[in-house]
């Protein structure tokens, strides 16, 4: 009986090693898709009238314990996701161009596509939506969660680092 034991601590130990590298891999990921999505930010607050306050949003954006509920930021990722044509015509994510994307931020094929999966599951759900600011504001808060319960999520610091990086 103790060698069953013995089995699954060692199945499980090999699983978690062979999983770490993915998270480390799919949380540098995160942290590039963040930092080359956030260039689109000033331009989308100037053409949008939106105040500093938006800034506090995004500097907060990946604490999970922080409330997302501003309209503005809302179409302030909508805009910013219009600049890199992740939007097609009808609204929606635009699974090519986002699937590419990610994968020019460092995604391989797989990580793009479950990355795709998790932004159009996200929009399902907030389908019945008609607001286009405040559908876009859920869609990413449920894509956080996604990302946060892989454990992916980036830190503002780490996103605000590799921006003075390319500086």
């Amino acid at each position: 009986m103790a060698w069953k034991s013995r089995w699954r601590f060692l199945a499980l130990a090999i699983l978690v090693i062979c999983q770490a590298p993915r998270v480390r891999a799919s949380k540098e990921v995160m942290k590039k898709l963040a930092t080359g999505f956030s260039k689109a930010l000033d331009d989308c607050k100037k053409e949008l009238g939106l105040g500093e306050h938006i800034m506090q949003d995004f500097y907060n954006y990946w604490k999970e314990d922080y409330e997302l509920l501003n309209r503005d930021t809302g179409c302030a990722i909508m805009c910013m996701a219009t600049k890199f044509d992740l939007i097609s015509e009808d609204m929606s994510l635009h699974h090519k161009n986002a699937h590419e994307f990610a994968k020019t931020h460092g995604a391989d094929d797989d990580l793009a596509q479950q990355l795709v999966t998790m932004l159009h599951e996200c929009e399902k759900s907030y389908s019945d939506i008609s607001d286009g600011c405040m559908k876009t504001l859920e869609i990413s808060k449920c894509f956080r969660t996604k990302i946060h319960n892989l454990k992916w999520a980036p830190s503002m610091e780490e996103i605000l680092e590799e921006l003075m990086t390319e500086v």
